[in-house]
């Protein structure tokens, strides 16, 4: 896409709804993504284990990219000098960033959390680094990404609901912060993160404040941190009918095939999970069948392919007793294959998603979806 060829505004339409799922269209610098969509996690400026041209194959319009990662190493300013991540990656595509914040929390060794932001230590080499609001967004500036996250405090789980309501008050002023630091030009936005851990008052005030900011998407942040499903869908059942009609509702860091289905069911839009990937690095499959795990002994001498109504190269050329080989023999070519594998099974899962969505037929979609999941290999 030519610089002249570039969409002057960021937009979200809704084309259609079946019950709370809708399906929609986000326009970006970089292109249109539709709706509910599935980012594949590009942490280090690279899927793991997949070019990027096959990324995109799967159906893919989106990747999401890590500030913390990216910051460290090769740095964002050296991103920049190759023109912006889209470039440095060969990812021609929308990107979408996250601030770190989940990041220092999570893997950083040492931190120390202030008014100001966090101060802590590279889980690289141990050097010291201030990650800000501020500091946050010019990272994301220098990665030039298409949407791009307000700096929050992700709050772990389990907590005290003093502490959430704590970290959930930090968030906000963050966010003001993050906003008035964004940056973007033409075609790019910066999205607000709604905390409050598994309360309804706290994530509805957190709501109020984004609104008030006047974010143009907001994620739901403090999810897929050890609350189980359940506990997910409950917080979701009152946190998305909350969240305004007309912007793009993205739940981070979700999840199984059933968590999507299940979560587009309550009107999420967009989601990124980097289980597609890590389990194709460990011989686990996600299928129309359900999961398979193809180290398991029962597959080595099976020659059906792993998914013969797939229309991916890696699912449907490719027998089972090869993937138990390559897994058994550690062969990287079994990350590489099962990884494409997954990847476009998840967006085959959003494709059709989006069709029943618009086809009125969303709930049969998803009966028969869990169902097949159920009866697995042996339908």
């Amino acid at each position: 896409m030519s610089e002249d060829n570039l969409p002057q505004d960021f937009s979200f339409k809704l084309f259609a709804t079946d019950g709370h799922a809708r399906a929609g269209e986000i326009t970006t610098a970089h292109g249109t993504i539709q709706t509910p969509a599935f980012m594949p996690v590009g942490t280090a400026a690279t899927v793991k284990a997949m070019m990027v041209e096959h990324v995109y194959a799967t159906g893919a319009e989106i990747l999401l990219g890590n500030t913390y990662h990216l910051m460290l190493r090769p740095t964002a300013e050296r991103i920049h000098t190759f023109g912006g991540l889209h470039k440095f990656m060969n990812w021609p595509h929308p990107i979408l960033t996250d601030s770190g914040g989940f990041q220092v929390m999570s893997l950083a060794k040492l931190r120390k959390i202030t008014e100001e932001g966090v101060k802590f230590q590279s889980h690289i080499d141990g050097s010291t680094h201030m990650l800000t609001p501020e500091r946050s967004m010019e990272i994301q500036a220098l990665l030039n990404s298409d949407i791009q996250m307000a700096f929050d405090e992700c709050t772990p789980f389990p907590c005290e609901k003093t502490e959430a309501e704590s970290s959930m008050e930090l968030s906000m002023r963050w966010a003001v912060r993050s906003k008035n630091a964004f940056s973007g030009g033409p075609g790019q936005a910066i999205f607000g993160i709604v905390q409050g851990s598994v309360h309804e008052d706290l994530r509805a005030r957190s709501i109020k404040a984004l609104v008030d900011i006047d974010f143009p998407g907001l994620a739901i942040g403090g999810l897929a941190v050890g609350e189980g499903q359940e506990e997910m869908l409950r917080v979701l059942d009152f946190t998305v009918p909350l969240m305004p009609h007309d912007r793009p509702r993205y739940l981070m860091g979700v999840g199984t095939p059933e968590d999507l289905l299940l979560s587009c069911l309550r009107g999420v839009d967009m989601f990124d999970c980097v289980m597609p990937t890590r389990s194709g690095r460990h011989g686990q499959a996600f299928t129309r069948y359900g999961k398979i795990n193809l180290s398991n002994a029962r597959f080595a001498d099976d020659a059906t392919p792993l998914d013969p109504q797939s229309t991916c190269p890696a699912a449907n050329s490719y027998s089972r007793a090869y993937y138990h080989h390559l897994f058994k023999s550690k062969e990287i070519l079994g990350a590489m294959l099962l990884s494409w594998a997954n990847i476009h099974y998840y967006q085959d899962l959003m494709r059709g998603v989006r069709d029943a969505i618009k086809a009125g037929t969303f709930d049969d979609f998803a009966t028969e979806t869990r169902e097949n999941w159920k009866r697995g290999l042996d339908r």
